[in-house]
């Protein structure tokens, strides 16, 4: 009974600060405090407790170092002009009938790059929804495409803060993770780039804003050079790089092109890089305000609770009576099912993709081992799931947030059907992936 009170009070907890727009971080805190509390009362000492939340934070010392490099990089990109060039050349490159599509793969390459769907929906988004809107594209539609586009890599990039985070919780090594990632994704990817292909026919582009052409060529330096640090983000992946390394060295690139080329001062492109990037006007430029070392400390603290929380659970298995109905529920409807069911109610609790994603991993990852699962099929599961899943719930901030920056209303989200897709493909074709089939057990 104190542990269904404790999960109560950190539920409503964690709702009242969405409300009211407040950190999740004291919430956090407030539900660790109550399962330490209850780990207590059941046996445990403090200090084991101490020590269980210790071990498990060691655990995510690499992903936290590449969320805080993913703060650098998406700063530095911002700096450097490597954002406004891909947007700039991606308008010039816009064929009416195809725009709808353009807009999805570029979308889909940035946020790739980037690994950062906020980050894109903010910047290439607002600039593509803008082009909607002065070309009497269905603004529904093209939110929806953009959605489907900077959620692709937010799910499956390497420098994604969501992706990094699940290899860390499931240990599992992220280029195997994204490797399996696209394979699993792809057939959802050939289907919605025909969906898309058909839309824009149906929705073409009557004319394409010149005005804004013109405006990103007075206000930023559109020199191929920035291109460089994605082609090294892009790239050295191929050659088997560390995710780390490979960031590095766009980073480092960036900065070069920061200063030689956009004549930005060292001194403030490191500060850029920390601080975050905020253009000195209120014209064009400023839409690309954001990102730095410093936007991704909310995340580490969440990401050090929560690894906090899946120490305490593993090592007083404060959860298993719960994990025990969930295993009897995998026998009959299959891993991936209950994995599903489960990302939607968690999603549907904490409204946020973070929270969701740890919460349905402590809970799944031992009715999966006790059925033979290993480390990648829990890890494609929830990248299967609860990432995009949790992300399409209409109250959650994966939601909420880049459909504000777009200015549209949840009623796009029919049309973002890559979101879809990819649990409802990989649902049906599961078996050809791992060997415990769909109707089996997963």
């Amino acid at each position: 009974m104190d542990l269904y009170l404790v999960f109560f009070v950190f539920m409503a907890s964690m709702v009242a600060t969405i409300i009211k727009g407040f950190s999740m971080i004291p919430a956090l805190f407030l539900g660790l405090v109550g399962f330490i509390l209850v780990a207590m009362r059941r046996g445990f000492s403090f200090s084991e407790l101490v020590k269980m939340c210790i071990d498990s934070n060691k655990n995510s010392l690499v992903v936290i170092k590449v969320m805080l490099t993913i703060g650098f990089i998406t700063a530095a990109w911002r700096v450097s002009g490597t954002i406004s060039i891909f947007v700039y050349y991606g308008i010039k490159i816009i064929t009416p009938s195809l725009f709808l599509l353009i807009t999805f793969v570029l979308c889909c390459l940035l946020s790739y790059a980037l690994g950062t769907s906020f980050g894109v929906a903010g910047t290439v988004g607002v600039i593509f929804m803008t082009l909607a809107r002065s070309g009497n594209v269905n603004p529904l539609v093209a939110g929806g495409v953009i959605m489907s586009g900077v959620y692709f890599g937010d799910r499956c990039s390497p420098v994604s803060s969501s992706a990094n985070m699940v290899a860390g919780i499931t240990g599992t090594e992220i280029y195997d993770n994204v490797k399996l990632m696209m394979k699993t994704g792809l057939p959802a990817l050939l289907i919605t780039l025909a969906v898309y292909t058909l839309l824009s026919f149906q929705n073409p582009i009557s004319s394409v804003d010149e005005e804004l052409v013109r405006a990103f060529e007075r206000e930023f330096s559109l020199s191929l050079w920035a291109f460089v640090p994605a082609i090294f983000m892009l790239v050295l992946p191929l050659f088997k790089f560390k995710v780390i390394r490979s960031m590095t060295v766009s980073i480092i690139s960036a900065i070069a092109v920061a200063c030689l080329v956009q004549k930005v001062a060292l001194y403030e492109v490191i500060k850029i890089c920390i601080f975050g990037y905020r253009a000195s006007g209120s014209g064009l430029a400023s839409i690309l305000n954001g990102g730095g070392l410093v936007s991704m400390l909310q995340i580490v603290g969440i990401l050090l609770i929560s690894s906090s929380y899946s120490g305490i659970f593993s090592g007083t298995q404060m959860l298993k009576q719960i994990q025990d109905k969930l295993n009897k529920a995998c026998t009959r409807m299959g891993r991936f099912g209950v994995t599903v069911i489960t990302s939607i109610l968690m999603t549907s609790i904490f409204c946020n993709q973070t929270i969701a994603t740890l919460m349905t991993c402590d809970l799944m990852k031992k009715p999966y081992f006790d059925l033979g699962a290993d480390k990648s099929e829990l890890m494609i599961d929830l990248e299967n799931s609860v990432i995009l899943i949790g992300c399409i719930i209409p109250w959650s901030i994966g939601c909420t947030v880049p459909l504000s920056f777009l200015g549209v209303s949840i009623s796009a989200m029919p049309y973002a059907i890559y979101m879809y897709l990819v649990p409802l493909t990989y649902f049906f074709l599961k078996g050809r992936y791992f060997r415990s089939g769909v109707r089996e057990q997963g």
